[in-house]
């Protein structure tokens, strides 16, 4: 709807009047002419026999699928090893080896945004290796900045940190103590939902995080793909590229809800040695 909100026509932008004629033909042969509903319906008819349509102007009449599954995996490396120190932090915070005095540090770390630490990186590897450094390092590069900028790494720790030191303030982790049983095998069920939900939140700030990185240390993946096709207004390719972010994001969702049903199940079973409705 936004694309034909647009001034002129959707066709316009892929065929401009003042290059070359046979817009009507163009628009009818990219379901351009009917609009927004029609276009929408026949792209997704096409997305569940696997075409993702073709791109308009990035790499015009190039198969989208095959451009968004080459980025796919430079996405997913430079998500999965930004994550390393987020879990690590989150890991340390929930075992409580990570000292409130670090908080402040912690912080003011967290208000450094991954632009300028993009940039950083950037200047630093055309330093070193100049235009013929290889892909790992980048993508090495780019975990760092996303694992350590706009708050990730101090999120996870203070975040959870509070959630479980909330949770020990409870009267039933006090009279588990006294039982013999760990702090942490009694507050780890109960504040699971809710670090299921902030690994979620904190999965998708990495992600649109990294189309600044991506386009910054010029990594080939879904941001930058993003970003290229939205400057180019190459809607044929925004529009997949974007339903993979939106796909992830309802994937996190469903992931969390696993995770929190499954938890309540487990809360639900009586302790182990207590007879329901026994005396």
């Amino acid at each position: 709807m936004f694309l034909w909100a647009l001034p002129g026509d959707p066709a316009s932008i892929i065929c401009p009047p003042e290059t070359c004629t046979g817009r009507d033909a163009l628009a009818e042969r990219w379901n351009l002419n009917d609009g927004p509903l029609h276009y929408f319906t026949t792209w997704m008819q096409g997305v569940f026999h696997g075409d993702l349509g073709n791109s308009w102007r990035v790499a015009t009449g190039v198969p989208v699928d095959s451009m968004v599954l080459d980025s796919v995996p430079n996405t997913v490396e430079l998500l999965m090893f930004a994550m390393v120190p987020v879990l690590i932090g989150t890991v340390l915070a929930a075992l409580d080896a990570v000292n409130e005095k670090a908080d402040p540090f912690l912080q003011i770390l967290g208000l450094v945004p991954a632009l300028v630490l993009a940039l950083v990186a950037a200047a630093w590897k055309t330093l070193t290796y100049g235009e013929m450094a290889p892909g790992l390092v980048g993508i090495a590069l780019g975990a760092l900045v996303l694992g350590f900028s706009d708050g990730a790494l101090s999120g996870a720790i203070i975040g959870t940190r509070s959630l479980f030191s909330a949770e020990r303030q409870q009267r039933y982790v006090g009279v588990g103590i006294l039982r013999g049983e760990r702090v942490i095998e009694n507050t780890l069920p109960n504040v699971l939902p809710a670090l299921a939900g902030q690994f979620r939140a904190r999965v998708i700030q990495l992600l649109s995080a990294a189309v600044v990185v991506e386009v910054i240390l010029r990594i080939n993946g879904l941001g930058d793909l993003l970003w290229r096709s939205a400057l180019l207004q190459d809607f044929g390719l925004v529009l997949p590229v974007a339903t993979c972010f939106a796909l992830l994001s309802s994937v996190l969702l469903v992931m969390q809800a696993v995770v929190e049903t499954l938890v309540a199940l487990h809360v639900r079973r009586s302790p182990r040695g207590v007879i329901p409705g026994g005396a």
